[in-house]
């Protein structure tokens, strides 16, 4: 046994580490940060004749300005649909409509929602970070059942070692995600 051996556990560590920064990518651009972003409306459903569609499969969603989102409805009869869906998601912003598109307005935020909002970016942080460290474990667990079966310990250190890089490679990612999305949110 040798290296090529410990490969498959170690592209297997960064697949997860991989898509665990994708998941916390997704869970931070949901947290609305002061500015327009669209992707706060990602998890909006409406009622389409009875279905329950995200926003984005009836109207347009552009950001005009950095305050500002805009949905255009492909059907004027989504305007009140839209709303309704709008008004009972927890972004906590009021839509206004002039019979043609909804305008939302980005609502300054507060200096103690700001806090909640970098609460929340933390915990979604360290969940992620467990996740890291999960893989990693279970990485070395994996590395370590191979001496038994014959893998040679000098091997084993370098694929540990190599783990252990990941591993603080993937975490540094993690904490440049928590700094920049901090620094957006309390930015005013």
């Amino acid at each position: 046994m040798d290296i090529q051996d410990v490969k498959p556990i170690l592209d297997e560590a960064k697949e997860s580490m991989e898509t665990t920064i994708q998941f916390l990518e997704n869970a931070l651009a949901h947290i609305r940060a002061g500015k327009a972003n669209p992707r706060i409306l990602d998890a909006v459903r409406v009622d389409y004749y009875g279905v329950h569609v995200p926003l984005a499969n009836v109207a347009s969603i552009t950001t005009p300005d950095a305050k500002t989102i805009l949905i255009q409805p492909w059907e004027k009869a989504m305007l009140k649909p839209i709303e309704k869906a709008i008004l009972n998601s927890d972004l906590g912003i009021n839509p206004t409509d002039n019979g043609e598109v909804i305008r939302l307005s980005m609502p300054p935020l507060t200096e103690e929602r700001r806090k909640q909002l970098v609460k929340q970016v933390r915990m979604e942080v360290e969940e992620a970070r467990i996740r890291i460290r999960n893989a990693r474990r279970n990485a070395i667990d994996h590395i370590k059942k191979m001496i038994k079966e014959g893998l040679p310990e000098d091997v084993e250190k370098d694929a540990e070692e190599q783990v252990q890089k990941l591993h603080d490679d993937y975490i540094k990612i993690i904490d440049e995600m928590l700094a920049l999305k901090e620094k957006e949110i309390m930015t005013v």
